[in-house]
C-alpha cells in the first residue's frame, strides 16, 4: 500500500489493472451484496458520465418510513450532517493525482421518493406508499472508476483504511466471476389502461384553461411479474444494456417489515449537483423518439429543437428552475450556463438546460435538496398544485418514480439524479415483480393521444430490459 495518498480527511489507494474498462462493478455487488449495496454508473458516457461509485461497507441508516415520523427523521438526518462534517475549503480533501476531481469523500448515500414530496411541502397530501419515503445511509468507503483517465481508485475515511486490504482482494475476485447471462422470463405484464391517461389529459387541460396551472406531468404505470429465478441483478445489468445512461444506479433496500427491494435506474437526469460555490440542476423537457436511420434521426432532433410548444414548455421550467435555486442561492448568481442543448440517448432525444447559482451561507445538504425537490420537470408549474392535480389523477403513489438519488459527501457537495427511467423491483406473492412509470408534460394544446404515445417512446428500454434475452 506505498501508493496510499492521506490528509485528515480521506485517504485514497489507486489500483493498478492490467484493463480497467474490463471492470464491472455489479460483480463486486454480487460478490457480496451487503458490503457493497449501493451503486453509481455513468453507462452513457461522455461530458455527465465520468465516473462509476460503488458505495461500500454501509454503517448506520436513517430511514423514513411514514410521514408520521418526518420530525425525528429531519432532526437524525441534520445532526448527521452536522457530527460527520468537514471543514470546506478548496483543497480539503487532498486525493492522489490518478484522480484529483474526486467526486465522492466518504459521508452519505441518499434515496427520497417522490412521496418525500410531503416533507417538504406539508401542504400536500398524496397516496400512500408501501415503501420507505427515504433513506440515508453513512459510507465510509467505495470503489470509484475514472472513465476519463480509465484509473481505479479505493477510498476511506482515515480511520477505515483498514478495509483496502479486503476492498483489493475483493476486487481481484470479481475480475474472475464469469460474465454469465442469466435470461429475464417475464410471467405476466400489465400497462394502466390507455382511457385513464386519456381522461387525465383532459382533465389537467382544463385545470389549464381555467388559470389554474401552465403545465403537469402526468404518468402512467406498468407492472411486471417475473419468473421466480430471476433476479434483481440480472434486471440492472438488462436495463442497461438497452437504455444506457449517464445517472444509472442501482440500490438495494428493506423495508419496515425488513423485506428486501431495489430500485433500478437508467436516468439522464441529474437533479442537483453542489460543489461549492455553485449549486446547480440540469433539467430536460422536450422528447422525441429515435428515427431509424441518420436522416430520420437529425429531422427529429431539428424538429424538437424548433417546434414552439416544446421551446415555450423548456423556457417555463427553466424559469421555475431559476426560481427554486433563487431561495438558497445569493442574490444576482443565478444563471442558465447551457441552454436548450440537445442530449441523444438510446431511444429519445431531450433538450436539455443547466441552470446554477452560488450557495448562500449557512445552507445544510438538506436545504439545498429541499429547495429544488422534486424537480419541476417531473412535476409542473406551479408545482405544488400540479403535485396535488398528479395525486388526484394518478391515484397512487409514485414511490422511486421521480424521486432522486445520490450521494453527499461530509464537506456537503452532492450530486443526485432524478429518478426516471427507473424500475422498483420487489417481492408479490412469492414472485419477483418490477413496476415502473413513465409521463409526459401536458400543455393547454397538447394532443392526448400524441402524449400517450410519449410516455411509451420513453419507457421502451425499460421495456425492452425486460423481454431481453440478453442480460449481460
Amino acid at each position: 500500500m506505498s501508493n496510499l495518498t492521506n490528509d485528515q480527511t480521506v485517504v485514497s489507494l489507486p489500483v493498478l489493472l492490467p484493463d480497467p474498462s474490463l471492470l464491472d462493478l455489479s460483480k463486486l455487488h454480487e460478490l457480496n451484496p451487503l458490503r457493497y449495496p449501493f451503486l453509481l454508473e455513468s453507462v452513457a458516457q461522455g461530458g455527465l458520465g465520468q465516473f462509476d461509485i460503488l458505495f461500500a461497507y454501509p454503517q448506520e441508516t436513517i430511514q423514513l418510513n411514514q410521514l408520521s415520523e418526518k420530525d425525528d427523521f429531519l432532526k437524525r438526518a441534520t445532526q448527521a450532517f452536522t457530527e460527520s462534517s468537514i471543514a470546506t475549503t478548496n483543497d480539503s480533501v487532498h486525493v492522489s493525482s490518478v484522480s484529483p476531481e474526486l467526486p465522492f469523500k466518504g459521508g452519505w448515500f441518499a434515496y427520497f421518493s417522490y412521496d418525500y414530496a410531503q416533507v417538504v411541502e406539508p401542504v400536500l397530501n398524496l397516496p400512500k406508499s408501501e415503501f420507505p419515503l427515504a433513506v440515508l445511509t453513512r459510507i465510509p468507503a467505495a470503489v470509484v472508476v475514472n472513465h476519463k483517465t480509465q484509473s481505479v481508485l479505493l477510498i476511506a475515511e482515515p480511520e477505515y483504511t483498514y478495509l483496502f486490504t479486503q476492498m483489493e482482494a475483493d476486487l481481484h475476485q470479481a475480475l474472475r466471476l464469469p460474465s454469465t447471462i442469466h435470461p429475464i422470463e417475464s410471467v405476466h405484464a400489465t400497462e394502466e389502461p390507455e382511457a385513464k391517461y386519456l381522461e387525465g389529459v383532459k382533465a389537467i387541460k382544463e385545470y389549464i384553461l381555467s388559470g389554474d396551472v401552465f403545465q403537469v406531468n402526468l404518468s402512467r404505470q406498468w407492472q411486471v411479474t417475473l419468473d421466480k429465478q430471476t433476479d434483481y441483478l440480472s434486471v440492472y445489468r438488462a436495463l442497461r444494456r438497452s437504455n444506457p445512461a449517464p445517472f444509472a444506479a442501482l440500490a438495494c433496500f428493506k423495508d419496515i417489515k425488513n423485506q428486501a427491494w431495489q430500485v433500478i435506474s437508467s436516468s439522464p437526469e441529474r437533479l442537483v449537483k453542489y460543489q461549492a460555490p455553485w449549486v446547480e440542476t440540469r433539467p430536460i423537457a422536450g422528447t422525441r423518439k429515435r428515427g431509424p436511420d441518420l436522416e430520420t434521426d437529425k429531422a427529429l432532433i431539428t424538429e424538437l429543437i424548433s417546434h414552439p410548444k416544446e421551446r415555450a414548455e423548456h423556457i417555463m421550467l427553466i424559469d421555475l428552475e431559476r426560481n427554486d435555486l433563487g431561495r438558497i442561492c445569493k442574490p444576482g448568481t443565478v444563471e442558465v450556463n447551457e441552454l436548450m442543448a440537445i442530449e441523444s440517448y438510446e431511444h429519445v432525444h431531450h433538450i436539455v438546460s443547466n441552470v446554477r447559482g452560488q450557495l448562500q451561507e449557512g445552507m445544510s445538504p438538506l436545504d439545498i435538496i429541499h429547495a429544488l425537490f422534486p424537480g419541476g420537470t417531473i412535476t409542473g408549474c406551479p408545482k405544488v398544485r400540479c403535485m396535488q392535480i398528479v395525486a388526484e389523477l394518478e391515484q397512487m403513489p409514485r414511490e422511486a418514480y421521480t424521486g432522486s438519488m445520490g450521494y453527499i459527501n461530509r464537506d456537503g457537495s452532492l450530486d443526485l439524479n432524478i429518478l426516471i427511467r427507473t424500475m422498483l423491483q420487489f417481492e408479490k406473492e412469492g414472485l419477483p415483480t418490477v413496476q415502473f412509470r413513465a409521463g409526459a408534460g401536458i400543455v393547454a394544446d397538447s394532443e392526448a393521444k400524441s402524449e400517450l404515445v410519449e410516455t411509451r417512446h420513453k419507457a421502451k428500454g425499460l421495456v425492452n430490459a425486460l423481454i431481453s434475452r440478453d442480460s449481460r
